[in-house]
């Protein structure tokens, strides 16, 4: 089964966690310096907030699968929308290891599909990183700024 994912970016993150926590009713799962996740199944939603990186708001979105063979179903699925993925095994970022695909929608929105393999203590491969840097930035730069659709017609486009 699927859990749909948001990430947002925030400037405040106590006020973020006091804010969500009253829309959610509900504490989040996971608290950290500069993190927090809510795991909710009414609506069934992975929700996270840090207050890293620059830009505030939406970071990403995604689907969280409870297996990598799901995992590799929503990527095949989106093989045949020939969209380019680009695909992360065994990293850390968020406080969590998980396998990942990334992709980014015609609106420029950057989207992870992604099992969580389970905690890390550090926020992700780097436990030196500073506390500006942003959740998953190397996978989201890694990805097009635009969908890259693969033409139907060429061949190994």
């Amino acid at each position: 089964m699927k859990r749909f994912h948001v990430h947002v970016a925030v400037g405040d993150l106590a006020a973020g966690v006091r804010f969500y926590s009253t829309l959610f009713g509900a504490e989040p799962a996971v608290v950290k310096d500069d993190y927090a996740k809510w795991m909710l199944d009414d609506p069934r939603v992975n929700f996270a907030i840090s207050s890293r990186g620059g830009r505030l708001g939406v970071n990403h979105l995604g689907l969280q699968t409870d297996s990598d063979e799901e995992l590799e179903l929503l990527n095949a699925q989106l093989q045949h929308a020939d969209v380019a993925t680009t695909a992360e095994k065994e990293i850390a970022c968020c406080y969590a290891r998980s396998n990942k695909y990334w992709v980014t929608d015609p609106a420029g929105v950057a989207w992870e599909t992604f099992h969580t393999l389970g905690s890390v203590p550090t926020f992700n491969e780097e436990p030196a990183a500073q506390a500006g840097e942003a959740c998953c930035t190397p996978a989201v730069a890694a990805v097009p700024a635009t969908i890259a659709v693969k033409s139907r017609a060429a061949c190994c486009g």
